[in-house]
């Protein structure tokens, strides 16, 4: 029997999109688009729950089950969708003041677990669904045009934050640079851990300095060449390797989280892309439960019965009823 070979058309829906002309949230849509087509990953194995925010509608434009969650909260309802069925290919999806303000909370509990999910977060260092107000990304210092006096907040780095967490594969990529980003989803599905895609994508309505131009050097030229000098650089390009070979080496370890950091805190006049930090020598949570409880693997929760095929459940709740019953007295 031969399986049925996946189009990109099979993984999009007819719903309209209504993201504001020019949004970074299109390429990132279209990349998670394709990354599954290239992965040939089965509709109904695939889920992928978003935040609230511009972002949080991704769900509702991808031909998969989506779960469409709460403020900050989407990494609790992906973890238990993906412990719940182990099978399943779990994708969140959700802004940087959703996923690193409100959610920052969840962010660096979900890296002690290292489940087997791929976040994305839509990075434009600005609230764009409440009109412009500072993220927990935007720099200290920085105006940008909703705001009435420059940021007051220092900025965090995403990166720094999920290697002090312990994701096991830490990326950011460009929105508009859609092959390199469906790459790195691609790379990140495929890893067996946490991993975090953080997507620089600039939102043209309320942030106009990390715009596309700046990020593609528009504002400044090489005297020599007449040409623009863009800001993205892609790490692999440079020799740089994140994989950590070694579960005993120590000193490996170190060195390559530390070559993280420093890559990491790289901004301005050049900006690196690709993947920083990759260690598969983590056990998954799921593994971890399965040493616990045997049969968790073959038999996890959502495969479970739960009546005996004649629709009567296993769960008597009977006594909880009639404390709750009213009197008839």
């Amino acid at each position: 029997m031969v399986s049925r070979q996946f189009k990109l058309a099979d993984y999009k829906t007819d719903v309209h999109n209504d993201w504001c002309p020019g949004c970074g949230d299109f390429a990132i849509l279209n990349s998670i688009q394709m990354a599954l087509a290239d992965l040939q990953i089965e509709r109904h194995r695939a889920v992928i729950f978003s935040g609230i925010g511009c972002s949080g509608k991704t769900p509702h434009y991808v031909n998969v089950y989506g779960i469409h969650t709460l403020h900050g909260r989407v990494l609790p309802f992906a973890i238990g969708a993906k412990l719940a069925n182990p099978s399943l290919e779990v994708i969140a999806v959700g802004g940087d003041g959703d996923g690193y303000g409100i959610g920052a909370g969840h962010f660096v509990n979900a890296g002690r677990r290292n489940v087997d999910l791929t976040y994305i977060v839509f990075n434009n260092a600005v609230y764009g669904l409440t009109k412009g107000q500072a993220s927990p990304t935007l720099k200290l210092g920085m105006k940008t045009k909703s705001l009435p006096k420059p940021n007051i907040n220092q900025g965090i780095n995403p990166v720094m934050m999920a290697l002090a967490a312990g994701y096991t594969f830490i990326a950011r990529a460009y929105a508009y640079d859609v092959k390199h980003l469906k790459d790195i989803i691609v790379k990140a599905i495929r890893h067996k851990g946490l991993a975090l895609v953080d997507v620089l994508q600039p939102c043209p309505t309320y942030n106009d300095i990390y715009t596309k131009e700046w990020f593609s050097g528009l504002d400044r030229v090489d005297p020599a060449s007449g040409r623009a000098m863009p800001r993205i650089y892609k790490l692999e390009e440079q020799g740089y390797d994140p994989v950590v070979h070694s579960l005993d080496d120590e000193d490996e370890l170190n060195a390559k989280i530390m070559q993280a950091i420093i890559k990491s805190r790289e901004w301005g006049d050049r900006i690196p892309v690709g993947i920083f930090y990759q260690n598969e020598h983590i056990p998954v949570y799921e593994e971890r439960i399965g040493s616990r409880i045997p049969d968790y693997m073959s038999n996890p929760p959502a495969l479970q019965r739960i009546d005996d095929g004649n629709g009567n459940p296993y769960a008597d709740i009977s006594r909880l009823l009639n404390e709750f019953r009213a009197s008839t007295v």
